[in-house]
């Protein structure tokens, strides 16, 4: 069973409604302890700031059995757009701490002016995978679509998955031994946000 974490943010519908279409049928949304204790995967999606995505997690009284689901249990989990950010130690846009589980932070987009780019980057892009896993394949020409204000930095570069462009490169997806992150919104790509999902339902 998949389960979409409720933490009182986030995409969750979309997400949900994409697994369906793709013929996972096992998926449920909840942000109950029990649900996310008898999991197999889970999905952490997430839309706007860094302190209140983590102040919500903290608040669900979620983050103890995470941890373990997580970082004992070797439960696989996909973090998206700001869901992959709270993956992170830290954020510029707040002062919470985020989760840990990358070595990573996640820092604001200060481009060049003479770029003439406007944050937040918004729309399609395409994404360069670094190495071969289980989630994306390497074949080049993939495009996603993304929406965000920040991005990730890993200190560890072997968890650095993808990168894509946005006046500087920058890393778009996360991995480290069950945990991944998608910056980009699987649930808006098309195909290639499907086969995503399909692949992390099949991990």
């Amino acid at each position: 069973m998949i389960v979409i974490i409720d933490y009182g943010i986030g995409n969750l519908a979309s997400v949900f409604n994409m697994f369906r279409k793709i013929g996972i049928s096992d998926v449920k949304i909840s942000g109950k302890i029990e649900d996310i204790a008898a999991a197999d995967k889970l999905l952490l999606p997430g839309v706007g700031a860094f302190d209140a995505g983590m102040s919500h997690l903290e608040q669900s009284g979620l983050v103890p059995v995470l941890n373990k689901k997580v970082l004992e249990e070797k439960t696989p989990i996909l973090g998206i757009c700001l869901g992959m950010q709270l993956l992170t130690r830290r954020s510029d846009e707040g002062e919470k701490p985020g989760l840990g589980w990358i070595d990573a932070e996640t820092l604001k987009f200060n481009p060049d002016p003479a770029l003439k780019l406007k944050v937040p980057h918004m729309g399609w892009d395409y994404i360069s995978v670094k190495r071969e896993n289980k989630l994306v394949d390497k074949e080049s020409r993939k495009r996603f679509y993304f929406v965000h204000s920040y991005y990730v930095k890993c200190f560890d570069e072997n968890q650095s998955l993808a990168t894509s462009k946005f006046g500087q490169e920058f890393t778009c997806m996360v991995h480290k031994d069950n945990i991944y992150g998608a910056q980009f919104h699987p649930e808006k790509s098309l195909k290639f946000g499907m086969k995503v999902l399909e692949n992390f339902a099949k991990l």
